[in-house]
């Protein structure tokens, strides 16, 4: 072989050993950076509301789990204010690297799009839906000195005296306001809408009788339903519950589509690589999944779920397409 051959060749060699020195050099840096531990710091878990409320104790309850997954405190920031929008807007803004996430209500992702002309975010792209945490039954309630027993009889004394529905609720295009509009459609009757600024507000103008009824978070309105002093005439949600076995649906009393249950969920900020949302999602899953957790939320009436990203995702984009519809029907605006 020439020398001009064999230098050719020792070229050759070099470019390939190089060449295979960098791949490794590449792949092991991959392997090594997918093999990194997570989390490797406190990981901040916003609360788009304030201290004590549903939201908040779902977090505390999850992130006690979560920190002992992952080795690492989950801290739990309140940041309440404009329906939710000003907690969300903080992650929505967050760097996507797994260390800032969102527990909020379904309200904020599904109903502030329609319910606000401005929006500092758009829900729609602003976070990756990481699990659907829990679902809770909303309830349709009376004063028990009120003469009607079910659903039918308030219907029909609707429909004999028109204008005489008043039903509270939490707050101009809150969930349970929304709730009101869908029961009045489905029925064919007028409700006139009286706001307050809490649920507990509401369920104690039921209770003074200033107010017919109200839709209200299920463990708002137990203890009075035990007591007496309220009926329950109807479930708003797809299944009777537990607490409530002899309650029907308000969907068996032949109104159907009245599905207004409040859910919780987490989401992370936008592009949040896939590999640390699903991690999060199957810890989540395994939280919920813990005895004492069950259990400490089902005495509130709360069933935790858990489910992958896509179908939490799914669940965010159908529920966005009905609240949208009532919302632009009934002419619910905040501006």
């Amino acid at each position: 072989m020439s020398t001009k051959g064999a230098n050719r060749n020792c070229r050759v060699r070099i470019f390939v050993q190089r060449f295979i020195w960098a791949f490794g050099l590449i792949a092991a840096t991959l392997v090594g950076a997918a093999a990194q531990p997570y989390p490797t710091r406190p990981v901040r878990v916003v609360v788009p509301f304030g201290a004590g409320g549903t939201p908040d104790v779902l977090a505390r309850g999850i992130t006690e789990k979560l920190a002992k997954y992952g080795g690492q405190p989950f801290i739990v920031d309140n940041r309440p204010g404009s329906g939710g929008n000003i907690g969300a807007g903080i992650v929505a803004r967050a760097n996507p690297d797994g260390y800032h996430l969102l527990m909020t209500p379904g309200s904020v992702l599904t109903i502030n799009p329609s319910l606000y002309a401005q929006m500092p975010f758009d829900p729609a792209v602003a976070f990756a839906a990481v699990s659907l945490v829990a679902v809770m039954p909303n309830v349709l309630v009376v004063n028990s000195r009120n003469t009607v027993k079910d659903i039918h009889e308030l219907v029909r004394a609707a429909k004999r005296e028109p204008g005489k529905l008043f039903f509270a609720s939490p707050g101009q295009g809150s969930t349970l306001h929304l709730a009101i509009e869908l029961f009045q459609r489905a029925a064919g009757i007028t409700i006139h809408h009286v706001p307050y600024k809490s649920g507990g507000e509401a369920v104690t103008a039921v209770l003074s009788d200033q107010a017919t009824g109200t839709f209200a978070n299920l463990p708002l309105v137990i203890s009075h339903t035990r007591a007496g002093t309220l009926r329950a005439l109807g479930i708003a949600g797809s299944s009777r519950v537990p607490q409530l076995p002899d309650v029907p649906t308000i969907s068996e009393s032949e109104l159907r589509g009245i599905d207004a249950s409040s859910w919780f969920g987490l989401v992370a900020p936008a592009k949040t690589p896939h590999s640390l949302v699903q991690r999060l999602s199957d810890q989540v899953a395994s939280a919920l999944r813990e005895p004492d957790l069950e259990a400490r939320f089902a005495e509130l009436g709360i069933r935790l779920v858990g489910n992958t990203p896509g179908e939490f995702n799914d669940h965010i984009r159908k529920e966005r397409a009905q609240w949208a519809e009532i919302i632009r029907s009934a002419n619910i605006r905040l501006d």
